[in-house]
């Protein structure tokens, strides 16, 4: 990490708006990435605060599992964030649950720049960075049935037909995430856009080793709280639509190869 580097494109996390899913008629890109190439500008405070805080809150990939007691300095339950954008909801929702531990994956090197600056506001120590593509962090860095929950939050819908297969939420990395999970861990997507929430339900309803919480789309969990973009999409009527799925108790372990990426 440079933080002192010229500012330049930088690959973007799906995330609080930005990546997403894609519903079984709908053909799989070759390798699934949790991320999009976009441009974006460092400012002097997510520099500095790359520069004091990054040594302590982002860890750096590996081909091996994480110790989290090791990561943390703890031993507790380890939520897995993808795509956190600029880090508003994931330090509110630290905050609000310091008897967790938040592993948070985003690329975009202001958005962990914004987030670290708000580690050091808010005081928190339950947060560690990886600025990494998501789907290789879950691959390489995680045990089967290690996590608490996974958020995704407002990932990119990729409107047009032709640009749904670069949509995260889709079977082969539900599966990946339902496969990390523990027992009665949970899966916690939201969306504003309609179609993608509809495709998301089919999507995580398909996978066996899930189940819905609800009998369809769920109450925003108190947690969550709502976006100045989400409160100006309401006030325009927009919905948003939440889903919170749950890794079954007693679902047999599936093999590895039902797992990779096709």
């Amino acid at each position: 990490m440079t933080p002192a580097d010229p500012p330049r494109p930088e690959a973007v996390e799906a995330d609080a708006a930005r990546s997403g899913a894609a519903p079984a008629h709908v053909a799989h890109p070759q390798r699934v990435r949790s991320f999009v190439t976009r441009a974006g500008r460092t400012t002097t405070g997510q520099a500095k605060a790359l520069a004091e805080l990054g040594p302590r809150f982002v860890l750096p990939f590996q081909h091996a599992p994480l110790d989290f007691a090791t990561a943390f300095g703890r031993s507790a339950p380890v939520v897995l964030e993808i795509g956190f954008g600029m880090g508003d909801a994931t330090a509110h929702i630290a905050a609000l649950r310091p008897q967790e531990d938040f592993l948070c994956c985003e690329v975009h090197e202001p958005g962990v720049g914004a987030l670290l600056k708000r580690i050091g506001e808010m005081g928190l120590s339950n947060i560690r960075i990886l600025q990494h593509d998501a789907v290789e962090v879950i691959d390489h860095m995680l045990r089967p049935e290690s996590l608490a929950g996974i958020h995704i939050f407002f990932p990119d819908p990729w409107h047009k037909k032709r640009h749904h297969k670069r949509r995260l939420i889709q079977p082969p990395l539900v599966a990946k995430l339902a496969r990390v999970l523990a027992p009665d861990g949970y899966l916690h997507c939201a969306t504003d856009w309609q179609p993608y929430a509809e495709q998301m339900l089919e999507v995580l309803g398909a996978e066996p080793l899930l189940r819905n919480t609800a009998s369809g789309y769920a109450e925003r969990p108190t947690y969550r709280p709502e976006t100045k973009f989400e409160r100006r999409g309401l006030r325009l009527g927009h919905g948003v639509w939440d889903l919170v799925f749950q890794r079954r108790a007693d679902a047999p372990e599936p093999p590895p190869s039902s797992t990779s990426t096709p």
